[in-house]
């Protein structure tokens, strides 16, 4: 008889796929190395496996112990079936951007899951980082595996994802890409693959709002590089260990849009229903083929997971609509806006200690109703007219208080491809103007009053 004793026996020996329509006109062949066949659909099943077993080969994790990750999701699902099959209990630690359909699977295969908010600073206590370091110190006989920097998740890719790409492409394998977020699934495969044969190029896709792409082509890590994206799984905040620069040659930056709509089209084209870096990592990596790759040359890119962790977002019409993806009109984007004014940098922005008088009679003779609030060059908060006459109401003593005393949170820095849609969407009552960064990484605000004009024009 053959069957599986458990479901870490069905991990691994993923297939690969030719891509025939989506990339049309495209030179080479374009193979994709779907993920979703492992048991919890997705590759993060293959680290799941290694950290526990390189846990359990040091007596870190003994029988009864607890399982504590910070996740996107898949990692966790991998870890939770790992623990299924070894007797371990799970908690999870996700930042609120993810699914619900996430959340719900994490659950339904009995794990706890802790919801941490998305818009914090890695070592904030909030963070969903900080947040599982602090659940292993205070839960006895718990293990914190850290993907971002356990040596076993590149050594898991190094061991399994690379050789089978070899072994399945003959060798004849000549690109190779895959989303940057961990870093292990990149650099561990990378680094087999290049020892097999060194001429083998590596794309990295990476998302707007993240650090990688500037560190690799300049060696600084640039937090003005860093604000909020919708796109989950690629892309980070932080430089996790795993991430081996030396293994990737080039990277290319993917847009939300961009990504959503490739995933619905490897969908409806390709009959692959994969999950919303998948279509990160496909575009990026036709992007690169399009200029690059030559009518012999062999591309594998690597789909992480299924599309049922996103039936509530990119294959949800309203949500897209609601997000402008799926729109047919182009939107000027906020590098238009900003250009449109002639590139100028008239920003207004407050020191933290000027008093509230100060600020206000500052306002007045600038004509602006809102700013951001500085320490230096750092960004630490905002005010607004609104806020400035209800504090003073509130507290009239307040006008001699410096500003940092009243002030709300900062305003959010988005890419400056951004289009009006999506930018109307982030505004609000509580939201009143969002930030750029030109490309002399000058800061600019846009209000409301600007996409209004935008519009108009």
């Amino acid at each position: 008889m053959k069957y599986l004793n458990n479901l870490t026996e069905g991990i691994g020996n993923t297939p690969l796929l030719k891509l025939n329509s989506v990339n049309k006109g495209i030179k080479g062949t374009i193979l994709v190395k779907v993920e979703y066949f492992n048991p919890g659909n997705s590759i993060k099943d293959r680290i799941a496996l290694k950290m526990i077993e390189d846990a359990e080969e040091k007596g870190i994790l003994k029988p009864g112990g607890t399982i504590i990750e910070g996740t996107s999701g898949n990692t966790g699902m991998g870890l939770a079936l790992v623990a299924i099959s070894k007797g371990y209990k799970c908690i999870f630690t996700l930042a609120d951007k993810q699914s619900k359909e996430k959340m719900d699977v994490l659950r339904a295969m009995g794990a706890e899951v802790v919801v941490c908010p998305t818009n914090v600073a890695p070592d904030d206590p909030k963070s969903y980082y900080s947040v599982a370091k602090q659940l292993e110190k205070d839960i006895p006989n718990s293990f914190y595996p850290n993907q971002y920097d356990h040596p076993a998740n590149a050594i898991s890719h190094y061991e399994t994802t690379g050789p089978e790409i070899w072994s399945d492409t003959d060798g004849k394998i000549t690109h190779y890409a895959a989303g940057m977020g961990t870093g292990g699934t990149i650099s561990g495969t990378s680094k087999y693959l290049k020892e097999q044969n060194p001429n083998v190029i590596t794309i990295g896709l990476d998302s707007y709002g993240s650090v990688f792409k500037k560190y690799k082509e300049t060696g600084v890590f640039d937090e003005k590089e860093i604000y909020p994206y919708l796109t989950e799984g690629i892309g980070e905040d932080i430089l996790p260990k795993n991430v081996d620069f030396d293994m990737v040659d080039h990277i290319v930056k993917v847009t939300d849009k961009d990504a959503a709509i490739m995933t619905r089209r490897l969908a409806r084209e390709e009959g692959l229903f994969i999950g919303w870096s998948c279509g990160s990592a496909v575009h990026g990596a036709l992007e690169y083929a399009k200029e690059n790759l030559k009518e012999d040359d062999v591309m594998v890119i690597i789909l992480p997971d299924h599309g049922t962790r996103y039936l509530g977002k990119v294959y949800n019409d309203d949500w897209m609509k609601d997000h402008g993806f799926l729109e047919d009109r182009k939107f000027a984007t906020a590098k238009d806006i900003i250009m449109s004014k002639n590139g100028a940098s008239d920003l207004v922005t407050i020191e933290q200690t000027m008093k509230v008088g100060e600020a206000i009679k500052l306002m007045n003779q600038k004509g602006i109703d809102q700013a951001p609030v500085v320490d230096g060059n750092e960004f630490v908060g905002s005010v607004s007219d609104s806020l400035l006459l209800k504090s003073l109401v509130e507290n009239p003593e307040l006008k001699g208080k410096p500003v940092s005393e009243i002030m709300e949170a900062p305003f959010q820095f988005i890419s400056s491809l951004e289009p009006i849609d999506v930018m109307s969407s982030m505004l609000s009552k509580e939201k009143k103007a969002l930030m750029i960064r030109d490309e002399n990484n000058n800061p600019h605000i846009i209000t409301q009053s600007d996409l209004l004009v935008a519009m108009t024009n």
